[in-house]
């Protein structure tokens, strides 16, 4: 895994059960130099690292956050 160096806040474990389109909103507020990307649970993403991005796991059904967003 690369390490990223001056991201600022790397993970948002407060956002677990909020809905993903805001949670993705709050993490850029936070930290504008991440994107977060909202993806739902079971969807297939790349595997690389990324000191840019954030990815947002959510619920299928209801879009809440399963897990801590974090760098990466």
């Amino acid at each position: 895994m690369s390490e990223c160096t001056d991201t600022g806040k790397s993970s948002w474990p407060e956002l677990v059960g909020m809905n993903g389109e805001e949670a993705a909103a709050i993490i850029m507020r936070e930290n504008p130099k991440v994107t977060a990307v909202v993806v739902k649970e079971g969807t297939k993403v790349t595997m690389e690292f990324s000191c840019e991005r954030v990815r947002v796991w959510v619920d299928k059904i209801n879009g809440i956050v399963k897990e801590t967003p974090h760098i990466g």
